[in-house]
């Protein structure tokens, strides 16, 4: 049996990496977000800001790895696996910055479903900068404009967790679950 695909998604500073961070302590499979690691590695090589520098190059990288998570997320037997951020976050950025990508972008979210998604809106209260990211809350309110209309235009139900505590923002994705 296959487990159902979970993504937890929302622009920056939002509580996504805390509330995968509670589910795992809950006992579910998640799978963390992989744009961090990306970002290391370029740091690594004397690269400030890949995204920035080479935004393509950066979403192709990631884009490969999230396909890589996909497919993980395919051979896990648990009911339930929790993803932070899908491969539609990946164009949602792209178009936020206004870059033209090659169709494998848009060909890989349409070749690799999720079964729900969960989108975190901004939350001014808790948004925090720090070496990765850059940035502003401002920006992060456009970027979830993105991230809510790429996963729409693909036709998924996009459901808003509200402003809660943590325990009760985990609570309220895995009752919706259940509906």
């Amino acid at each position: 049996m296959q487990g159902k695909k979970i993504i937890i998604t929302g622009g920056p500073g939002t509580g996504k990496s805390s509330i995968i961070q509670l589910l795992e302590k809950k006992g579910f499979r998640c799978l963390p977000e992989v744009s961090r690691e990306i970002i290391l590695e370029a740091k690594e090589k004397g690269i400030s800001q890949l995204f920035l520098e080479d935004p393509l190059l950066f979403s192709k990288m990631l884009l490969e790895k999230r396909i890589e998570q996909y497919h993980e997320a395919e051979s896990c037997s648990q009911p339930y696996i929790f993803i932070d951020r899908g491969i539609p976050d990946v164009v949602a950025y792209l178009d936020y910055i206004e870059s033209t990508h090659p169709p494998v972008f848009s060909d890989s979210c349409k070749n690799h479903i999720y079964d729900m998604i969960f989108l975190l809106p901004p939350w001014k209260e808790i948004y925090t900068c720090d070496n990765e990211r850059y940035e502003s809350f401002d920006q992060a309110v456009k970027i979830h404009t993105f991230l809510v209309n790429t996963y729409k235009d693909l036709g998924y139900e996009v459901v808003e967790v509200p402003h809660e505590t943590l325990e009760n923002r985990v609570h309220f994705i895995l009752e919706k679950m259940e509906e």
